[in-house]
């Protein structure tokens, strides 16, 4: 599977809704206001249980694939949660999900999203324009 807009992303992320993907996404973005990539990255990274459900390395390493394309290198590595012990980023969002499954954070609708997405998205497509 490969996402190639964002409106396909957003059908997916409302077929496997989770409210905990909106809570990742708000800690990270309270934290790390900046980094967009890193808020997406918590947000898709639940989609691998709808694409691979039951299989949770699996289900992250397609999940992973399917956002490639369409949100880069960075959010891939992220969602594919596969990289240094260290890596600060990884880190984060390992710490925001677990955070997120017990805060009780109203983190908003995930149409409060979309234009975040197609940010990433539209930076993720002139990078691979230059390239």
């Amino acid at each position: 599977m490969e996402l190639r807009s964002v409106e396909e992303l957003m059908d997916l992320l409302h077929a496997c809704w989770h409210q905990h993907a909106l809570r990742t996404a708000a800690l990270l973005r309270r934290s790390r206001p900046a980094d967009k990539e890193l808020q997406v990255a918590g947000l898709v990274q639940d989609i691998g249980q709808l694409i691979c459900p039951g299989d949770e390395r699996l289900g992250a390493e397609r999940a992973a694939e399917a956002v490639r394309p369409l949100l880069g290198e960075r959010v891939y590595r992220l969602v594919r949660r596969h990289g240094p012990a260290h890596d600060d980023d990884l880190l984060r969002l390992r710490l925001a999900d677990e955070e997120s499954r017990t805060a009780g954070l109203d983190a908003g609708v995930l149409e409060d999203w979309r234009t975040v997405l197609e940010l990433v998205a539209a930076r993720n497509s002139r990078l691979g324009a230059v390239d």
